[in-house]
């Protein structure tokens, strides 16, 4: 049977605010998605289903359960897999890091969460049936190697044909000046956008703020030009409050559209995430 290139696997429990973010971002790097849950009691797993991606269970968390609980399963066997524990420590930026991680061409590369609770010692001497990883990147030849590993097994007990690399997982180090010099770049693009496809807060925010910031400017100066009632005194103080009323009003218009468009979006993205994925 041939193997797919790479399969990525996500794992965790109680995270339905985030899965989907995280299988869709997964799906850029590859079709062959899996998610394994971990008991659930959310609808992590029925929103796993409803983006189109298989689904497993597991009662543990550890790389050795995990990697069973993938070689019983159904799936195709991958050439690569990608295993990512999303959870509140993992962030989706790292993401890359690891899709990178995973064309090193090691047969067995474990991320192991460190616990500050127990002694120093070298991750490699680690009982891997009783570690909790963040994050691994496994051969197929390292994933029967883990799948048939015993209990208090460790990165010395596999076979040395393997590539086996296990390290302490770290968090990726903040970056202030490079997200800044992004953060400025999405503002101009988003800008550029907003010209070109017509955006509601481009059409009618900008005039909207304009007209108000004009309209409420020029009340204060025809209420000190004016001592007099008149047809021109009342002509003016008119056209200012038309002014800042059309101001508020195009501005609030603005809002409307684009949370309704927002919305709409995320609709659209729950009916073809499904489809995409059948």
């Amino acid at each position: 049977m041939a193997k797919v290139p790479l399969r990525i696997i996500g794992i965790g429990r109680d995270i339905e605010l985030r899965v989907v973010s995280f299988l869709t971002r997964a799906r850029q790097a590859t079709e062959h998605v899996a998610f394994v849950d971990l008991g659930s009691e959310d609808e992590t797993a029925i929103l796993v289903e409803e983006v189109g991606c298989s689904l497993l269970t597991s009662e543990a968390s550890d790389i050795v359960s995990i990697t069973r609980c993938l070689k019983e399963s159904d799936l195709e066997p991958a050439e690569n897999y990608l295993f990512i524990h999303v959870n509140k420590e993992w962030s989706l930026r790292e993401f890359p890091l690891h899709l990178n991680r995973s064309r090193e061409n090691w047969d067995v590369y474990i991320g192991l969460v460190s616990n500050n609770d127990e002694e120093e010692s070298r991750p490699t001497q680690s009982d891997l049936s009783a570690s909790e990883f963040q994050h691994a990147s496994v051969s197929f030849a390292g994933l029967e190697e883990l799948a048939s590993a015993e209990s208090e097994s460790t990165a010395h007990d596999l076979s040395d044909q393997l590539r086996v690399r296990v390290i302490e997982s770290t968090t990726l180090p903040s970056l202030p000046q490079r997200e800044s010099l992004a953060t400025a770049s999405r503002f101009a693009q988003l800008f550029i956008w907003m010209i070109e496809s017509r955006h509601p807060l481009f059409l009618f925010g900008i005039p909207g703020i304009v007209l108000f910031v004009l309209g409420y400017r020029l009340s204060g100066g025809v209420v000190n030009t004016f001592t007099e009632l008149s047809t021109e005194s009342i002509g003016v103080t008119l056209l200012t409050i038309a002014m800042t009323l059309f101001g508020l009003f195009a501005m609030m218009i603005a809002v409307i559209l684009y949370i309704m468009g927002k919305q709409v979006e995320q609709v659209q993205a729950q009916y073809d995430g499904p489809r995409g994925g059948q």
